[in-house]
């Protein structure tokens, strides 16, 4: 068996390019222009990355991007406050806060003080509880990624096994309100899960998430199963890898992401259209 490879990529692709379409005809019927600002703190040369390529993602989409590049002695006071008169400025839709932020600030707090209305990367309490709810807003921009990515491929998710290995606030714990919303049974695996093998064995979908390479192994995968690579780490020499290795995996799945170009990609889509998804359901 060799797996359908799910090119995240090109499906993220055609998501901007529909959603470049979108804006140009609310240009069209004079609707607002969406508007996301981008907060980052220091000069970590990852976070400068990731920055650049989401503000070049909105110029090429036709979304109004705000770019606030604070420095690393900056207090939580002051980003604060820069929060507050985002959340009140009327052409700003979407707030980003790329992180991981200093030692110095309290991510949480910084994160809570968000609009939930223009929280476009999905991590305020409100909009998680609103997941958990089954009645999303605005929705965390991997966990969303991915549904996206199952959607495309047609694949029919009510009644699945789903085992998701990684807890995190960002990717695993919303990633299995997405699977259980849509009708999967749910394994949440974690660093004190007992026997990783077991479950995975019985996953029809296997998530990992945690950035780990070599963290599952291959033969542990069901024949046929979905398996969604998620985690990322990157050798010394730059070359990333995922946390299953593809080469084998792919002989045993029935669908699976490549790492890099599988979910990666449809992170930075989703947050595109978070932000007019807040635009049109916010609106100045």
């Amino acid at each position: 068996m060799t797996a359908n490879i799910i090119d995240g990529k090109a499906i993220a692709q055609q998501t901007r390019l529909a959603l470049k379409h979108r804006l140009e005809h609310r240009r069209k019927e004079n609707l607002i222009t969406p508007g996301l600002a981008v907060i980052l703190v220091g000069e970590d040369p990852a976070s400068q990355i990731y920055v650049h390529n989401k503000r070049d993602a909105c110029r090429e989409t036709g979304i109004n991007s705000f770019a606030y590049d604070l420095p690393q002695h900056t207090t939580e006071l002051e980003l604060l406050n820069l929060v507050y008169s985002l959340n009140a400025d009327q052409k700003v839709h979407g707030i980003l806060i790329q992180l991981p932020l200093p030692p110095s600030i309290n991510t949480g707090h910084i994160l809570e003080s968000i609009d939930p209305k223009k929280d476009v990367d999905g991590f305020h309490p409100t909009n998680l509880g609103l997941l958990a709810q089954g009645r999303p807003f605005l929705r965390p921009c991997t966990p969303y990624g991915v549904m996206r990515l199952l959607d495309y491929e047609k694949i029919q998710l009510k009644g699945l096994n789903a085992v998701i290995v990684g807890t995190s606030n960002i990717v695993g714990k919303p990633m299995a309100l997405e699977l259980l919303n849509a009708g999967c049974t749910i394994t949440l695996c974690h660093s004190a899960t007992r026997d990783l093998q077991h479950p995975i064995q019985q996953a029809d979908i296997l998530v990992s998430a945690i950035g780990k390479a070599g963290v599952i192994q291959s033969i542990w995968i069901k024949p046929g199963a979905i398996v969604i690579d998620i985690g990322i780490t990157r050798t010394p020499s730059g070359k990333l890898h995922g946390d299953i290795e593809f080469s084998t995996a792919k002989e045993i799945a029935g669908y699976i992401t490549p790492v890099p170009g599988g979910v990666g990609p449809m992170t930075v889509a989703m947050l595109l259209e978070n932000t007019l998804f807040a635009a049109e359901n916010n609106p100045s």
